[in-house]
């Protein structure tokens, strides 16, 4: 049996070997083992790891990431309609993201320069709680 090394796998992704266990204990990569009990792996587990990197730098937890991924086939690359399949799942989700990060920014220049002199026209004014049955945090500026 040959495959990368999980060393290999580390150079190869600039992750940690503990980070590349981490993410195989969230089902990211699976990988084999040869005949001494070592891990193996294929280059799409390059892949793999390379998706769920850049899916987490862009904010999405780890468990969404494993939970899309958990349908892709495990020793082998995934398919273009595998691919596709998972960017139609993860669309809606990205979309709501998006969405929330334009009115951040929208309405960053007025959070700082409020200095919260004005009350009334701060983003983060909620007068008696009243959105706290909306859930923890600023629910003005972060919906889901």
């Amino acid at each position: 049996m040959s495959g990368l090394t999980i060393g290999d796998l580390a150079a190869r992704t600039g992750l940690a070997v503990s980070a590349i266990r981490f993410y195989e204990t969230h089902g990211i990569v699976h990988p084999l083992r040869n005949a001494g009990g070592h891990r193996r792996y294929g280059a799409h587990d390059l892949r793999r790891l390379s998706f769920a990197m850049i899916a987490q730098r862009l904010g999405l937890p780890l468990a969404d990431i494993a939970a899309h991924m958990a349908d892709l086939p495990v020793h082998k690359a995934p398919s273009k309609s595998d691919w596709a399949r998972i960017s139609t799942a993860m669309r809606a989700d990205l979309n709501t993201r998006i969405a929330q990060l334009e009115r951040l920014r929208d309405s960053l220049d007025g959070c700082i320069g409020c200095g919260c002199l004005s009350l009334e026209a701060c983003a983060l004014y909620n007068p008696g709680d009243a959105r706290a049955a909306e859930g923890p945090g600023p629910r003005t500026l972060i919906t889901r």
